[in-house]
């Protein structure tokens, strides 16, 4: 199935153009019964559309199945060998959603935190984030933050200090100036800090490569879900491939705001950590995961 029959679509949510883009989508599953084409298109006949995580049980489902499975297992592998290299004792997850990384890698890992500061916007992921340490780290003290990564970096943190200070997939949903001011804020508290993303394609935003790119990709995550598939695209793909294509309007921000995985090592950099290194983590429909660890300043 040619990728360009949805480029239209995508290019006109560049430019802001929802009816556009949901008739462009409409004529392209007309066509040829693309399924990406028809969740975008129903997606965008709501005209204020669902927004990424206001779903829960989407996004349960989303990283319950498909590719996510042995991505997480990658991702909390990972975060169990940073635990036992520094010996954390003090841990601050951010953007922690539910706990689905961390909890596996506290299992894990042979050197278990004693404090795990748990950092989330969304009460009901946090929540469950909470009753997951509860039910299955009982021994670990788990304090709850509901709050964004740029308030909780504007209050005064004192003297407060985190061995490791960990964002799984996280940091993607802040605009880029105000991701470096909490990675700034951030350095001086903890001796260690660990990132996982996704290296996306070093493309022009609004590019016929990057629409045809994007299509791809998310029509093979699309195909990776079944008796989901519905839930998972109207509460979850479809808002974060629409998020990160619409304008911001006023006084707001893209969902999310991704970059390959050089731009990530530099911005780190930029906000003064030091010994950066980036690591290739795990093979992903969207992008390849990649682990970032540095050195902070405490």
């Amino acid at each position: 199935m040619p990728d360009d029959a949805l480029v239209p679509a995508l290019a006109a949510l560049t430019r802001g153009d929802r009816r556009a883009a949901a008739d462009a989508a409409r004529r392209a599953h007309d066509a040829d019964g693309d399924p990406l084409a028809r969740a975008l298109a129903d997606h965008l006949q709501d005209p204020a559309g669902a927004s990424v995580y206001d779903q829960p049980a989407a996004f349960a489902a989303f990283i319950d199945g498909g590719g996510n499975i042995p991505l997480y297992q990658a991702v909390s592998r990972a975060l169990a060998t940073a635990h036992d290299r520094h010996r954390v004792r003090t841990l601050l997850d951010v953007g922690c959603g539910d706990g689905r990384a961390l909890v596996p890698a506290l299992h894990t890992s042979g050197h278990r935190p004693a404090v795990v500061d748990l950092l989330d916007p969304s009460p009901a992921l946090l929540g469950a984030a909470v009753r997951r340490m509860a039910d299955e780290a009982p021994a670990i003290t788990a304090r709850p933050w509901a709050t964004t990564a740029q308030a909780f970096t504007a209050t005064d943190l004192h003297e407060q200090t985190w061995d490791l200070v960990q964002a799984t997939f996280a940091l993607q949903s802040l605009p880029a100036d105000e991701r470096t001011s909490v990675l700034t804020a951030l350095r001086p508290h903890t001796r260690h800090l660990l990132v996982v993303e996704f290296d996306v394609p070093d493309l022009p935003h609004d590019s016929t490569e990057n629409l045809r790119s994007l299509a791809t990709r998310y029509r093979q995550g699309l195909r990776e879900y079944t008796t989901d598939r519905d839930l998972v695209a109207r509460g979850f793909l479809m808002p974060v491939l629409t998020g990160q294509l619409l304008p911001a309007a006023p006084g707001t921000a893209r969902t999310n705001d991704e970059q390959p995985a050089p731009a990530w090592a530099a911005q780190v950099a930029d906000a003064g950590y030091q010994h950066v290194r980036v690591d290739r983590l795990h093979d992903y429909w969207s992008s390849p995961a990649f682990v970032l660890t540095a050195r902070g300043g405490a």
